[in-house]
């Protein structure tokens, strides 16, 4: 009967630990998604600078071609009854080499700085979550969250190849404030297989920092995405650099840089 009573013991005490730790995520889901929906709502009144560093990479990792270009980037929000969709505006900002045809890019990957909408609550449904460990970033201990995309369920990441668009089924982790729900990192790559359509591998890495404007708290912002991306014969990886935010607005402005 004693051996009973302490198994039946250590049971009740490990469901005690799986509500503990279902409730400390879905409070850190809560919180997260409270941010990304207020943040949606910053970014689109947004402009920056955003510089790409394209480079293509032989089999053994060494750099064979580098491309450079820089773009006045804004991101669009467009909602439609409970539909969200939110798109990238990127001109060409002109070369000090003057206006030589810039050649064709090497690898388009529009769009990652976006990723934080796996916890939209419009994507949410689509998504899996389970809490991770602790991790310590420049000094300071951060919450993890680790995600993965529920196939069939919109995503907020694509493939686009020859016309058409794939959904990825994205499976990723990120970092995030455990006070605010402020996300700080998201590396994101593939749940599966797509080397049917010849992708082998996707990886992105993303960065968000704190923007100050006056009589505002810091907003969490993207500044740099770096996209590693392998087919059957070929290596790119894509660095986006984003720097000098701008609020715009009718009457006033206000500029920052990124440190």
């Amino acid at each position: 009967m004693r051996v009973f009573c302490i198994v039946l013991s250590l049971g009740v005490l490990g469901v005690s630990g799986r509500v503990d730790a279902e409730d400390d995520l879905q409070a850190l889901l809560d919180r997260t998604a409270k941010q990304v929906s207020a943040y949606v709502d910053v970014i689109s009144k947004m402009t920056c600078t955003e510089r790409v560093i394209q480079l293509k990479l032989d089999a053994a990792g060494k750099t064979v071609v580098t491309r450079e270009s820089s773009f006045d980037y804004l991101i669009l929000l467009n909602q439609v009854g409970s539909d969200l969709e939110l798109a990238e505006s990127r001109l060409p900002i002109p070369s000090k080499r003057g206006a030589k045809k810039e050649p064709p890019p090497l690898l388009l990957s529009n769009g990652l700085s976006l990723l934080f909408l796996v916890f939209h609550p419009y994507y949410a449904p689509g998504f899996e979550y389970s809490l991770g460990e602790k991790e310590t970033l420049a000094g300071r201990q951060y919450s993890t969250i680790r995600f993965r995309h529920i196939r069939g369920t919109r995503s907020p990441a694509a493939l686009a190849l020859r016309g058409r668009e794939y959904l990825l089924d994205v499976d990723g982790m990120a970092l995030i404030d455990p006070d605010s729900g402020s996300i700080v990192r998201i590396v994101a790559g593939l749940d599966g297989d797509m080397t049917d359509i010849g992708l082998r591998k996707f990886l992105s890495v993303i960065d968000y920092t704190p923007v100050p404007f006056q009589a505002e708290p810091p907003s969490w912002l993207p500044s740099q995405v770096v996209v590693d991306v392998e087919s059957r014969h070929q290596h790119w990886r894509n660095i986006h650099e984003f720097s000098q935010y701008k609020r715009f607005g009718v009457a006033t402005s206000e500029q920052v840089k990124i440190p």
